[in-house]
C-alpha cells in the first residue's frame, strides 16, 4: 500500500499530560506501517466535558501511514491501552491519553467505528490551531481548509505552550 499522509489529534489531562503527549508521539513514530512527518507545538486547553477535571494538552501530528484507516485506529486505540486508556466512564471524562484520527488523506469514512473527517474538528480549537500551526492551507473535506474554519473559531482559552 502507497503511503497515505495522516493527521492525529492528542490530547491528555492525567499522570503528567505533557509527558503522555509527547511520549504518544514517540510511539506513534515507532509503529509499524507509520512514519512521523511532524507535530505541532504543545497548547493547554480546558475541558470540553465535565468540570472539575484539569485541563488538557494537545497536539497534532501528521504522519505518513501504509496502514488501511481501520487499521490505524487500532494501532492509535492501542497505544491508548498501553498507557491506561480505558473506554468506560464519563463521555469528555479525564483520560490518559485520547488519539483521535482527523484526517486520512482525503477520505470520508462514515462507519460504526470511524468517521473521517472527525466530526469535532471544525469546533475544537485545540485541534485547529495546533493544525493551522502546521498546515494553513489543509483542505478538509466537507469543510474547507483550515484557515477558513480557524476564521469560524475562536481560540478560548487555547494558550500555546512553547513556539516551533
Amino acid at each position: 500500500m502507497n503511503e497515505v499522509s495522516a493527521w492525529i489529534g492528542i490530547g491528555s489531562n492525567l499522570s503528567d499530560p505533557e509527558s503522555q503527549v509527547r511520549r504518544a508521539i514517540d510511539r506513534l513514530a515507532g509503529c509499524p506501517g507509520v512514519r512521523l512527518i511532524r507535530r505541532s507545538s504543545l497548547y493547554s486547553s480546558p475541558p470540553m466535558g465535565p468540570s472539575g477535571q484539569p485541563d488538557y494538552i494537545n497536539a497534532v501530528v501528521e504522519i505518513a501511514a501504509t496502514l488501511s484507516p481501520h487499521d490505524l485506529l487500532d494501532a492509535l486505540q492501542a497505544i491508548e491501552a498501553a498507557v491506561g486508556r480505558t473506554r468506560t466512564g464519563e463521555r469528555w471524562g479525564p483520560r490518559t491519553l485520547d488519539l483521535d484520527l482527523l484526517l486520512y488523506g482525503d477520505a470520508v469514512i462514515a462507519d460504526e467505528r470511524l468517521q473521517v473527517p472527525h466530526p469535532g474538528l471544525p469546533l475544537r480549537s485545540f485541534v485547529l490551531y495546533p493544525l493551522h500551526e502546521l498546515e494553513p492551507g489543509l483542505c478538509v473535506p466537507g469543510f474547507g481548509t483550515v484557515g477558513e474554519m480557524l476564521g469560524r473559531c475562536p481560540p478560548g482559552d487555547l494558550i500555546p505552550l512553547e513556539t516551533r
